[in-house]
C-alpha cells in the first residue's frame, strides 16, 4: 500500500500547485478571502507559521509584507519552488516537515498559525487529531489558528456532477450516507459540523468558520461561464460579506475554521 506521502506526491507531481491561486476565479477568490481574514489577525511584528505551505504563495507574500514567517512543507518538490520564490527574503524560514509532527518547533512560538494543507490529506483520525494538537501547541496563548479544510459536499459538486456521481458517492459516503475517510483517499472532505466537533475538547475558542471559494470551482466548468474583472471585483466583496453565513458554508469547496488558543491558567 502507498504511504500518505507517496499518494499526495504523485498527485502534486502532476499539477502546477504554484499557479493554483492565480489561474482561475476560484483560486483568486480563495486567496482574496483567506488573505483578508489573515490581515484581521496579523498585527505588526507578528510571528507567523504556515504548515502545509505548498509553493509559498501565502508565506512569501506575508514575508514580503514584513512578517517573521516560518513555512513548513511536506513535499520536497513544493519546498524547492517555495525556496526559489522566497529567495533573498531574510525574514522567511522554510523547513521540510509533516503537520502531524512538528517536534522541531518549540511550544508557544507563533502569534498566528496557518494550517493550510494538512487537513486536506489526513484521512486517519488519529493523525488529524495530532495535526490539530501540534498547531495548538506551537501557537502562543491568545494566538490565532487557521485550519483550512474541504467540504465533502463541495467535493461532490465540483468533481462528480459531470457523469461520475455514483463513483463520488461511493468514495465519499457510506451506504447510510455517513462521510467516509479512508487511506487511499487523496482529498478527504468533511461535513462542517463534523470538522468543528474535532475542536470540542481542545484548548481553543472558536472565532468563525468561513467559506473561501463559494461555488466557483463548479461554476467554472460551465462552458459559458463568465466573470469579467469589474464583476469579479464586486463578487469578491459581496461574497466576503456573506462567506460566514452557515447556510452557505457547504456550497464552498474550501473553508476556514478560525480559533484562538486559550490563555493558560
Amino acid at each position: 500500500m502507498s504511504t500518505r506521502e507517496e499518494i499526495i506526491s504523485e498527485f502534486y507531481g502532476k499539477v502546477n500547485e504554484d499557479t493554483r491561486l492565480t489561474r482561475s476565479r476560484q483560486g483568486q477568490l480563495e486567496y482574496f478571502i483567506t488573505t483578508t481574514f489573515i490581515r484581521r489577525f496579523a498585527f505588526p511584528g507578528a510571528k507567523i507559521l504556515e504548515i502545509g505551505a505548498g509553493t509559498g504563495r501565502y508565506s512569501v507574500a506575508l514575508a514580503k509584507e514584513g512578517f517573521d514567517v516560518t513555512a513548513v512543507e511536506l513535499l520536497e518538490g513544493n519546498l524547492s519552488v517555495l525556496r526559489k520564490n522566497g529567495a533573498g527574503i531574510p525574514n522567511l524560514t522554510s523547513r521540510q516537515g509533516d503537520g502531524s509532527d512538528l517536534g522541531f518547533l518549540g511550544d508557544r512560538t507563533f502569534d498566528l498559525t496557518l494550517v493550510f494543507g494538512p487537513m486536506y490529506h489526513l484521512y486517519d483520525k488519529a493523525e488529524a487529531e495530532r495535526a490539530v494538537d501540534e498547531a495548538i501547541r506551537v501557537t502562543k496563548d491568545g494566538g490565532v489558528i487557521f485550519f483550512a479544510f474541504l467540504s465533502v459536499y463541495g467535493i461532490m459538486f465540483a468533481n462528480y456532477l459531470y457523469g461520475r456521481w455514483s463513483a463520488g458517492e461511493e468514495e465519499n459516503f457510506t451506504e447510510d450516507y455517513k462521510v467516509r475517510h479512508f487511506k487511499e483517499q487523496l482529498f478527504t472532505g468533511y461535513d462542517v459540523a463534523e470538522f468543528e466537533a474535532m475542536f470540542g475538547k481542545k484548548p481553543v475558542t472558536h472565532i468563525t468558520t468561513a467559506g473561501v471559494d463559494c461555488i466557483l470551482e463548479e461554476a467554472e466548468q460551465i462552458p459559458d461561464f463568465s466573470l469579467p474583472d469589474p464583476d469579479f471585483e464586486k463578487f469578491k466583496r459581496w461574497y466576503l460579506h456573506f462567506c460566514e453565513k452557515r447556510e452557505l458554508l457547504a456550497s464552498s469547496n474550501h473553508l476556514l475554521y478560525i480559533c484562538r488558543k486559550n490563555e493558560e491558567r
